[in-house]
């Protein structure tokens, strides 16, 4: 054997050793990928197929979410032009035989991939089971802006239960960006909110967003391989140029299943050979992860979060510091707070609702478990809030309180009267509880 061999077979040895932690560290972690049409079109793919099989093969569950824009295209023909608002395609009822045509097209040859067996393919043996079903329901975008989507929908419901079974059964899921209604219509979904709200649901451990491009970099040409979820977001709405390529898309996505919950989310070339391996192999990578601090973290609040909200405001209501929450209210306005979680405990929320008075808001239910009041959790917490705040296009931020008036007048809140509340909000004031009324004008935060 020639010293060549040798060195490259040491090589070989040494990389298998280092990635042993990375495999124990992943085996029965679930994992949801996003593969992108274009993505499906390109010499690479079979590549990828192999190397998403030798996941599964290592103990990784997973859920695979392609899109199908290309082939849309492509099945619609170079006389019908889609029309596109905010990035998403109007899907005409004419139009809708194409779109399931490509859709159904493209999970066929999928299948036809993760079936390869041959003795000369790296699937050999691989031996992977993939299944499909109607694991989303959809609901109509409806008329945004003035521009009605048609059949283009959003993502209502994930059977979770569904997919978890056959995770446990060892299958890999395959999922179409299709939605089916109550009323038995279909619609087109766009493909990374489908993945986002199915790794929200199944709890994944990690979401891939394969592109194009490979790992982020800014106008400037500098490399992120790490950011966290705060960077992220700063950096998203510090490089609106480039948010319009297909490599923000994917970073978008990442940044949205954090937000929600995912630990890790990552963007990786399609176009690399063995990208999707060494960013998850390697100690470098060689995509861009995006992580949030799963040790404690400010977050959206889920429906999962109920029981813990409950157990966190209780001795509040008790004292009259908060008023009354029934478990059925915070069911059904979950989606207005955000939730502060170290290790897996809920040790601060609070609560944002938009009036429909432009530009205004309340900041409700603002509390921190006792035994974590310092260090400036509250503030931190109210910081996120009012971020989430300016996207809305809130920059008038009103709060009730009876017993916490100098910690929001720290915070830079006003005293101001109870006739200047908005008249949605005014109508429901409790005077007999004699709450005071403060009011913050919000500016970007940097």
């Amino acid at each position: 054997m020639s010293d060549d061999a040798t060195q490259s077979n040491d090589d070989y040895v040494t990389w298998f050793r280092h990635s042993c932690p990375y495999i124990n560290a992943h085996r029965g972690k679930t994992f949801v990928i996003m593969l992108p049409g274009d993505c499906i079109e390109q010499s690479n793919f079979f590549n990828i197929i192999s190397d998403i099989a030798l996941l599964s093969s290592l103990g990784v569950r997973l859920v695979v979410v392609h899109g199908a824009r290309n082939q849309i295209d492509d099945m619609l023909g170079e006389d019908v032009v889609s029309q596109f608002h905010k990035g998403l395609r109007i899907t005409s009822r004419q139009d809708m035989d194409a779109v399931l045509k490509a859709v159904g097209s493209t999970r066929f040859k999928l299948e036809a991939h993760f079936s390869n067996g041959l003795p000369s393919s790296p699937m050999y043996g691989a031996k992977i089971r993939m299944r499909s079903g109607n694991f989303v329901t959809a609901m109509p975008q409806g008329v945004i802006d003035g521009i009605d989507f048609q059949y283009t929908g959003k993502v209502r419901n994930v059977d979770r239960q569904g997919i978890v079974s056959l995770l446990d059964s060892g299958a890999l899921a395959l999922v179409s960006p299709l939605g089916y209604s109550a009323t038995g219509e279909i619609f087109n979904l766009n493909f990374a909110d489908v993945a986002i709200q199915i790794a929200l649901a199944i709890n994944a451990d990690k979401l891939i967003a394969f592109n194009d491009d490979g790992p982020i970099r800014d106008a400037q040409g500098n490399l992120y391989r790490e950011l966290t979820l705060l960077k992220c977001e700063k950096f998203l709405v510090e490089q609106p140029e480039a948010n319009r390529s297909n490599t923000y898309f994917s970073l978008r996505a990442c940044y949205k299943a954090c937000d929600g919950g995912v630990p890790r989310a990552h963007v990786i070339s399609s176009r690399e050979d063995g990208a999707l391996l060494k960013e998850l192999f390697t100690r470098d990578g060689a995509g861009t992860m995006v992580y949030r601090d799963s040790y404690e973290t400010i977050r959206r609040a889920r429906i999962e979060d109920v029981q813990g909200l409950l157990k966190l405001i209780e001795p509040l209501e008790s004292d009259g510091i908060l008023v009354k929450r029934s478990r059925e209210l915070l069911e059904r306005e979950i989606h207005s707070f955000t939730v502060m979680e170290k290790d897996g405990l809920i040790i601060g929320c609070a609560a944002l609702y938009p009036f429909s008075e432009p530009g205004s808001g309340e900041l409700a239910c603002v509390a921190v478990h006792k035994d974590y009041r310092r260090d400036g959790r509250a503030a931190k917490l109210l910081t996120h809030v009012e971020r989430q705040a300016l996207k809305l296009g809130i920059n008038r931020l009103y709060v009730l309180t009876t017993q916490t008036a100098h910690w929001f007048i720290e915070q830079g809140f006003v005293e101001t009267l109870v006739d200047l509340l908005p008249v949605e909000r005014k109508a429901l004031y409790n005077y007999q509880r004699k709450s005071k009324v403060f009011v913050k004008h919000l500016h970007e935060i940097r």
